[in-house]
């Protein structure tokens, strides 16, 4: 089905906000099989809005329109899109039910709130619409059907849309398509994007059901192989082999199957696997690997140090940086990392550690040592490496790089026993 997004509010247009919602629909439809071919953004304006939805209800089987639903009278998206369908409003009063229970429960958190009447401007329907309960707010959403057509309006604020399209939605458009679409993620780390991608050339080019789709993420490269068939489990019979293939191809590489484990998590999970304490030794990325390290639940089993040493005198004085090196190579070099690495872990007791230091910018380089310059240094069980890395980009996406090949780092040098 050919399926269209607009997201209402003149707010999105001017840039006050971001709008998160049409990249959650776009992927979700995706992974149902809908084919998304446009996506518009039109501000509070009814004679806009009109021309908008009316062109989308005339080239696509599904318009999905997000926002616009509220008690205010710029939220107009219902009574724009009921008209255009031929749908008249009618107050539905199980909506009125829910709207009044819970503005009741507002107004008792805060004496000087009050329920005001425009509130129950958000109870009207089309006539003949499917009512779609919402649980974390006021405005409830709506499937309208007519003459082929479909229009779902959904709620603009994230916290509200993502678990009604989840309980309703999804469903609805199940019930809606012949075949289902299932998909599994290979997360790949160590190697980068170009690279993978000329690996699986061949797999791409020759590509029918499954299909295998890259994303580029900062460190991280991931392939989405997704298939389509009459079930789950006809789907994941078609996934399998590919996916098999891919960790064939990379090896160590693979560091997760599931989407929803990060790169973090898949270091922690070797971690305790190998029975390995962890220490952290951090210059220009000031304490983000330990950030995105005590993100996962249980890290505190594994890591118990993390040494922000910015300056020379901290990285001489906490970790055992020789003053020596530190004058006539640098802080940002490989010898600095390598004793930056052993430093933390004689510190803190640890079996291994990883250290970072570098160059992020904006001023500070030379032509010998430009921007962007990272040195990442590895102590595993006294044995002490250090690599040279060259990123590009502002400050804050210099130090993201770095955390990022950090934790790839890591996880190399514990599987590879070094």
């Amino acid at each position: 089905m050919i399926t269209e997004l607009i997201s209402v509010g003149t707010e999105i247009l001017l840039g006050n906000i971001v709008n998160t919602n049409s990249a959650y629909l776009s992927e979700k439809c995706a992974l149902l099989g809908l084919s998304v071919y446009y996506q518009d953004v039109v501000g509070d304006n009814e004679g806009r809005m009109r021309d908008v939805i009316r062109t989308a209800l005339d080239r696509s089987d599904v318009v999905i329109l997000t926002g616009g639903l509220g008690p205010t009278e710029d939220d107009i998206t219902k009574e724009v899109t009921a008209d255009l369908m031929g749908m008249p409003l009618k107050e539905d009063s199980h909506s009125r039910k829910l709207i009044d229970k819970y503005l009741k429960e507002y107004e008792k958190n805060n004496s000087q709130r009050r329920i005001t009447k425009n509130n129950y401007k958000q109870a009207m329907v089309p006539e003949g619409a499917i009512v779609l309960d919402n649980h974390n707010g006021t405005a409830p959403g709506l499937i309208l059907e007519k003459k082929g057509k479909t229009a779902i309006l959904l709620p603009g604020p994230p916290n509200e849309l993502k678990p009604m399209f989840e309980e309703y939605v999804v469903p609805y458009l199940q019930k809606n398509q012949p075949e289902i679409i299932v998909s599994q993620m290979v997360k790949i780390s160590g190697i980068g994007e170009s690279q993978v991608a000329e690996e699986i050339q061949d797999l791409i080019e020759s590509q029918t059901n499954p299909t295998i789709a890259p994303y580029a993420k900062t460190g991280e490269v991931h392939l989405r192989v997704t298939a389509s068939a009459e079930n789950e489990k006809a789907c994941r019979k078609l996934i399998k082999p590919v996916v098999k293939e891919l960790k064939k191809r990379f090896g160590e590489n693979v560091f997760a199957t599931d989407e929803s484990k990060t790169l973090e998590e898949a270091v922690i999970d070797l971690l305790k696997e190998k029975d390995l304490k962890l220490s952290l030794a951090e210059s220009l990325t000031g304490g983000m690997i330990a950030q995105r390290i005590v993100n996962v639940s249980g890290a505190s089993e594994v890591f118990g140090y993390g040494f922000v040493t910015y300056s020379n005198k901290a990285k001489h004085k906490c970790l055992g940086v020789k003053k020596r090196t530190l004058k006539e190579q640098g802080a940002v070099s490989a010898k600095c990392a390598r004793e930056m690495a052993k430093g933390a872990c004689k510190a803190s007791g640890a079996d291994i550690s990883i250290s970072v230091t570098g160059l992020a910018g904006p001023g500070g380089g030379t032509k010998e040592t430009p921007v962007g310059t990272v040195f990442i240094g590895c102590c595993y069980k006294g044995k002490a490496i250090a690599k040279e890395f060259h990123f590009t980009g502002n400050r804050m996406r210099i130090r993201e790089q770095t955390t990022a090949h950090a934790l790839a780092m890591l996880r190399d040098c514990i599987i590879m026993g070094r």
